[in-house]
């Protein structure tokens, strides 16, 4: 008998049945020189507290509440394990004029976005990546405005850069920018992983059934322990990582993507 999937309870029978007689959710494999891109993690999507969701949109209308920190546990030996490795670790995270005119269609679907440029509720810019997991000194931090990390930003150079040919990806939300990276990577014909345990999402049901769409055609979920014994697999310092200059990686500013 097959695991259960964290899709399944809300999947039809008939959906079931599609899905296997299609042929969709083949395993394509994990590639030979991955990157891990951590998306979105920061203050604006976690809150600044282990605390329920509810109680976290009073404070950060982003915030997908418990769970976030329930990835965060999952991330951090995961990120140590990419960098024991010398495995790139590439953050995205959002950035925006302090007038919020560049907030564009962002501003179209949520009546609370002008809270981007009220004062801060705390001393925390919602665009810093959250503690638990804060950029290393050899780690890269792109900035982004829209859904996709490859979208606008200079992600896919630095991949080449890196000689990488596949990505390894996590974060937030599931349903939005991890699933518009996902199309992207996909579409540049890079293999694609998403590390299910550490990516999240406000809605636990749009989290399930997009990890189930992902699996189907876009890339393999797998469990974050199979990307760690991966990541133990591999030759260290197979990539040509930043030096790690003094001083911090990036220097953030406003409230990120959805």
């Amino acid at each position: 008998m097959s695991e259960e999937r964290i899709w399944d309870r809300f999947l039809t029978e008939r959906d079931k049945q599609v899905f296997a007689a299609s042929g969709y959710g083949a395993r394509g494999g994990f590639g030979k020189r991955p990157a891990l891109v951590v998306i979105d993690v920061n203050w604006a999507f976690c809150g600044d507290q282990r605390e329920p969701i509810l109680e976290s949109i009073k404070k950060w209308r982003n915030s997908c509440g418990e769970d976030a920190w329930i990835a965060l546990d999952h991330l951090k030996p995961l990120i140590d394990a990419a960098r024991a490795r010398g495995i790139p670790v590439i953050y995205t995270t959002g950035v925006r004029r302090a007038d919020n005119w560049d907030a564009g269609s962002w501003a179209w679907k949520n009546s609370r976005n002008r809270e981007d440029v009220q004062a801060p509720v705390t001393n925390l810019d919602g665009n810093e990546i959250a503690a638990p997991i804060a950029p290393g000194p050899r780690d890269i931090v792109i900035t982004k405005q829209k859904p996709s990390a490859f979208f606008g930003t200079n992600l896919a150079a630095y991949l080449t850069l890196l000689g990488c040919d596949s990505v390894i990806l996590t974060g937030t939300t599931t349903s939005g920018c991890v699933r518009a990276s996902v199309l992207d990577a996909f579409s540049l014909n890079y293999p694609v992983a998403v590390a299910e345990e550490c990516c999240f999402d406000r809605s636990q049901a749009s989290h399930a059934i997009n990890l189930c769409d992902i699996n189907a055609k876009y890339g393999d979920v797998v469990k974050t322990a199979e990307v760690i014994s991966f990541f133990n697999t591999l030759p260290t310092d197979m990539f040509d990582l930043p030096r790690g200059a003094p001083g911090p990686a990036s220097t953030l500013t406003g409230v990120a993507a959805e």
